[in-house]
């Protein structure tokens, strides 16, 4: 080989030993830009959590919000954005997962705001609202059937329930004085009830047949059972002579001498003769009743034309007068007689009582306050 090739051939073998070695690649860099873009994402996360779970706005203004029973965390949220009082039913939803308190919001009404957080929200669903409240007015006299639509009306459990209870208690409900057998017609006192909206039929009377329990105890005092005894009367006699008398009577200044009317018939074996019992037993409003339609001939349990002695119970809710007078009545006139007759008639467009203690005395009234037009 010639010089020049060998020549060659070294500078070619020359190249090949000088040639620029390949530098290893830096791993670093990826991972770093990797983390960079984890933590970036991560601190959006945030700001975007952040101002999912934040107050939707600055204004307090309050609202009254409401869980229904049996509503989970997704209603609950729901109703909140609804409302304006959160920003994410998501977030809130998620928020209440992580806190595990999905399962701890209790029913009832919520005073929140719009400048709430999230979790000053949850907080405050977690420790309970305050029932809905409907305020139930019972007037005296009414019987049980217009509590129990009144109560339904107002949302307070429904009809059926509500009747079927008024008949038949059990134990639990009926108070100790009550016959066995014996529904709650007289007692559900007559007052006005604050009865949460959502109170089962139960709750609802329990709360009228307390106050009824309450009342007779203040009314009767410690010497209840000697006054009951010495009238010859149980408590539930009491009220159903009490009911009658709430019935019959005009006014309260009338509630003595129609309680004395009744016990003085009653001692002498005398049948009442109240037209309102015997309406009752029909299911008819007094105004419905009518003699020349044979209603006072009429046999029920409570007519006390064609009956001695008390109804089968009381025909409505006495109040604390009526049940006084009956502890407390008039039972003589003036010149020392019993009272054994009342009627409600007219004079002149006027209305009139007239008790007697005889029945000359009292036809003659018939005639002049019933007959006179």
């Amino acid at each position: 080989m010639s010089e020049e090739g060998r020549s060659g051939a070294k500078r070619s073998r020359a190249g090949a030993e000088t040639e620029v070695p390949v530098l290893p690649r830096r791993r670093g860099r990826p991972a770093a830009l990797a983390l960079l873009v984890v933590v970036v994402g991560v601190a959006a996360a945030g700001v975007v959590a952040g101002y999912l779970l934040s107050a939707p706005s600055a204004t307090p203004t309050e609202v009254e919000f409401e869980v229904l029973p049996g509503w989970a965390g997704r209603q609950v949220a729901a109703a909140l954005h609804d409302d304006g009082l959160i920003r994410s039913e998501l977030a809130f939803t998620s928020y209440l997962r992580f806190k595990d308190l999905d399962h701890s919001i209790g029913e009832g009404l919520y005073d929140l705001t719009p400048a709430m957080s999230v979790a000053r929200i949850a907080t405050e669903l977690a420790a309970g609202g305050r029932p809905r409240i409907v305020e139930i007015v019972v007037p005296e006299g009414w019987r049980a059937a217009n509590i129990v639509t009144r109560l339904a009306a107002n949302g307070v459990a429904d009809e059926r329930t509500l009747t079927e209870l008024v008949r038949r208690p059990g134990p639990e409900l009926a108070p100790s004085y009550l016959p066995q057998g014996r529904g709650l017609e007289g007692y559900l006192y007559p007052a006005t009830y604050e009865v949460p909206v959502h109170s089962s039929a139960e709750q609802a009377l329990e709360l009228m047949v307390k106050r009824f329990g309450t009342e007779l105890e203040s009314i009767g005092g410690p010497d209840l059972s000697s006054l009951l005894s010495a009238r010859d009367l149980s408590v539930h006699s009491w009220v159903t002579l009490a009911s009658m008398v709430q019935a019959e009577a005009a006014g309260v200044e009338e509630m003595g001498i129609i309680a004395g009317v009744f016990l003085n018939r009653l001692e002498l074996g005398m049948p009442l003769q109240s037209d309102p019992t015997a309406a009752y037993g029909l299911g008819k409003s007094l105004p419905e009743l009518s003699a020349t339609a044979g209603d006072l001939r009429i046999e029920t349990q409570w007519n006390t034309y064609t009956l001695p002695g008390l109804p089968f119970g009381p025909i409505g809710s006495p109040g604390a007068d009526a049940l006084k007078a009956v502890l407390e009545p008039d039972r003589y006139a003036a010149d020392g007689a019993l009272y054994l007759f009342f009627l409600h008639g007219s004079d002149g467009g006027k209305p009139v009582f007239r008790p007697n203690t005889n029945l000359p005395a009292h036809n003659r009234d018939v005639q002049a306050y019933l007959r006179n037009d």
